[in-house]
């Protein structure tokens, strides 16, 4: 009986032990990723953000294009944004150079940190579990990497364009820290890329019998509801831009839906399969 203890003890701490080192692998690629951001400083800092305060970026360029092919004149074309960028704490440009390389590096290393995750979690699986997720560390990176170009190319320029031009009064200048440009930016960005990975939890979610598609289903318009008000929170508040944004978003939920009701589809033939 001890020794059966023993073993299970020993088991558990194996475990811990393994997910440590995953995580110390993991944690090194991060840092890496980090220092590497951190050293090219400079050119980062004006080619991804200091030029989205320009009208020379593509997606004010893409919408003033777009706004010709639609004969409206300019109406989609991106105005001058009279910001002025500044630091005012003696430690905020290095917290925030800090902050944007440590994101940076969590973004550029997600596809390695995602591996080493469910290479821990996919011993527990069975086999008709394992070839079912066979291609899910690319999948998982896929959305993530389309969700970090859909924060940058659109939620951030939008959010720059409006509030950089938005002015109680023309006596007020728009005179911002440089720890609330970059931060907007870098979060909207990475926030967005995490968001993007919905089908990836609605799809472990329901392996393990935790969400099924009536659900998703029943509660369709509530989830509307909720994209529109995540939308009106991280964008402008205009409904162009909101509606720019809950379209791929709700997008992504429906896809959700039909990834369940596969897996649904799916279990339901394996159990009438082993009942013949």
């Amino acid at each position: 009986m001890e020794s059966q203890n023993d073993k299970k003890e020993l088991s558990f701490l194996g475990h811990l032990e393994e997910l440590r080192w995953r995580l110390v692998r993991s944690s090194i690629v991060i840092i890496t990723a980090a220092v590497v951001l951190f050293y090219f400083t400079d050119p980062i800092v004006q080619e991804f953000y200091i030029n989205m305060s320009s009208t020379s970026f593509p997606t004010y360029q893409f919408f003033c294009f777009l706004s010709e092919k639609l004969n409206i004149s300019d109406a989609l074309c991106a105005n001058d944004i009279p910001i002025q960028i500044q630091s005012i704490e003696m430690t905020k440009q290095f917290s925030t150079n800090m902050y944007f390389a440590l994101i940076g590096g969590l973004i550029i290393s997600f596809p390695f940190t995602f591996y080493q995750v469910w290479s821990f979690v996919k011993p527990g699986l069975n086999i008709k579990e394992l070839k079912a997720t066979k291609w899910i560390v690319f999948s998982a990176s896929l959305l993530f990497f389309t969700g970090i170009l859909f924060g940058y190319f659109l939620i951030s320029p939008l959010c720059v364009q409006f509030f950089g031009g938005y002015k109680l009064t023309a006596q007020i200048q728009n005179n911002f820290t440089i720890s609330s440009y970059m931060s907007m930016i870098t979060t909207s960005t990475f926030l967005s890329g995490l968001f993007f990975e919905l089908p990836i939890v609605m799809y472990i979610l329901a392996k393990l019998g935790i969400l099924s598609a009536d659900v998703l289903k029943k509660y369709r318009k509530h989830s509307l509801v909720g994209i529109l008000i995540l939308s009106a929170l991280i964008t402008p508040p205009d409904v162009v831009s909101q509606l720019l944004v809950s379209f791929p978003i709700y997008a992504l939920y429906e896809f959700g839906i039909i990834i369940v009701k596969r897996v649904e589809n799916k279990n339901l033939k394996e159990i009438y399969s082993e009942e013949k």
